[in-house]
């Protein structure tokens, strides 16, 4: 048990080294030897655990689908705007989750490993799908066209904001992105409903970290 509790520390401190190394430099100049001068391991403590960098990316890019802080709401369509206000939330705040997401708009990296962006459209479609079954959609409004939409608007957002030289907190960016979109596809009684307020994701984070018992 407890060579078990090393390897996935181990295996974890490298996919995080790598995560900072993608994030420095990109894919393409990320090295094995950059790493071992990161982590301080052996090339053949790496090469235990990862058999090459494309694997090691590969690694990094699991970590992209995640749902840490979402829990079940009143309305399927609370729940979809969470999915996106946690996640602009968690970016800058999480080498590895920034490092996903930069391997998936990263050229070489998507024709090498493809994305994960498929992923959170099926989730989008999901959530919004089980909204409109519940009214909570206009008629008119397609879940899964608005699922590409929004997953293709949000990694827009995200890549303008970093460019940008006063770099805008993403979440007040996903945020507006929310409160210009949603009017044009969510029944306004539900709309009145949702919260999309940039300080939502914090809390919600905040809020599941309380231990049981606890205010």
């Amino acid at each position: 048990m407890v060579k078990q509790e090393r390897a996935i520390r181990t295996r974890n401190l490298i996919l995080e080294a790598m995560a900072d190394l993608f994030n420095d430099v990109g894919y393409d100049a990320a090295t094995i030897t950059a790493l071992v001068k990161r982590t301080g391991l052996t090339r053949g403590a790496l090469y235990f655990h990862f058999a090459s960098k494309e694997e090691m990316a590969r690694g990094v890019l699991e970590e992209a689908l995640t749902r840490e802080g979402l829990r079940p709401q009143v309305f399927k369509l609370q729940e979809w705007v969470d999915l996106g206000l946690l996640l602009a939330y968690r970016l800058p705040r999480e080498p590895m989750l920034r490092a996903a997401v930069r391997l998936s708009v990263d050229p070489k990296a998507r024709r090498l490993f493809g994305t994960r962006w498929p992923d959170w459209v099926v989730l989008g479609r999901d959530l919004l799908t089980e909204a409109k079954e519940r009214g909570e959609l206009v008629p008119h409004a397609d879940p899964d066209s608005i699922s590409r939409l929004v997953v293709g608007a949000w990694t827009g957002v995200h890549l303008v904001t970093e460019a940008l030289s006063d770099e805008p907190d993403l979440t007040e960016e996903i945020s507006g992105l929310y409160q210009l979109l949603l009017p044009n596809i969510v029944s306004p009684a539900v709309l009145a409903k949702l919260d999309m307020s940039p300080y939502r994701a914090e809390r919600l984070l905040r809020e599941g970290a309380t231990p049981v018992g606890r205010s």
